[in-house]
């Protein structure tokens, strides 16, 4: 007798990782995600650090063919707070696919972010799974540019990348003049990114890149927009 796929719920942010977490499992016949789940910051209507509008996450989520769980944070928010709305997002998830108690994450290193999301998990019931941990994140961005990826830098850390890099596109070129010691996918916090398309998707996103700014005097944010 076969046993039914097990019941994901992906962390989506926006950006590559999370896509290409999303294009890996569902290629995996053991489970199937159910849906997407972000964490978005109130007043502003984006997604959390990476700074992806509300309006693009959703459209990536309709191109995914899933829907989309979405956690509100207030802005200055605690971890106390933040873990209240991430549990309240769990319980919507849970009360739509009775039996859910998974959650796939994108991180590819730093074991204490891994920890941390595995602990909160497991405090309120859940697993927590991490499809891409421990590989090489040259391989898996050569594999993710490869496989049709598209994606630009979305937000740069310009105490670890210059400024100018805000905006890239996240390719073959890029790679090669990221500086030494720069994580090929910006696992170190160097730089995120907002994907339009990709193996994950049923269609590319039209979307337009608009202007940069920095903000708390050290992060490059450039904004995209849905075009048209």
């Amino acid at each position: 007798m076969t046993s039914s796929p097990q019941q994901v719920l992906l962390s989506w942010s926006g950006g590559k990782d999370a896509a290409w977490t999303l294009h890996l499992l569902k290629q995996d016949p053991t489970v199937r995600v159910v849906g997407l789940f972000t964490t978005l910051t109130e007043g502003q209507e984006r997604a959390s650090m990476q700074g992806v509008r509300r309006d693009v996450i959703c459209a990536q989520a309709d191109a995914a063919g899933l829907p989309l769980i979405e956690s509100m944070i207030p802005q200055d928010c605690d971890n106390a707070r933040y873990e209240a709305a991430f549990a309240d997002g769990l319980a919507q998830a849970a009360a739509r696919w009775p039996g859910l108690s998974t959650m796939a994450y994108g991180d590819l290193l730093l074991a204490d972010v891994r920890d941390w999301r595995r602990a909160l998990c497991a405090r309120l019931g859940w697993e927590a799974l991490f499809p891409l941990f421990g590989r090489d994140t040259g391989t898996v961005a050569a594999d993710m540019i490869a496989a049709g990826l598209r994606t630009h830098l979305c937000c740069v850390d310009t105490h670890q990348l210059d400024a100018g890099f805000a905006g890239s596109r996240f390719d073959a070129a890029l790679l090669e003049s990221l500086p030494a010691g720069v994580d090929p996918c910006g696992e170190n916090g160097e730089f995120h990114t907002c994907v339009s398309a990709g193996p994950m998707f049923d269609r590319p996103l039209a979307i337009a890149q608009g202007e940069t700014v920095l903000r708390d005097g050290r992060f490059a944010y450039t904004d995209f927009v849905p075009a048209g």
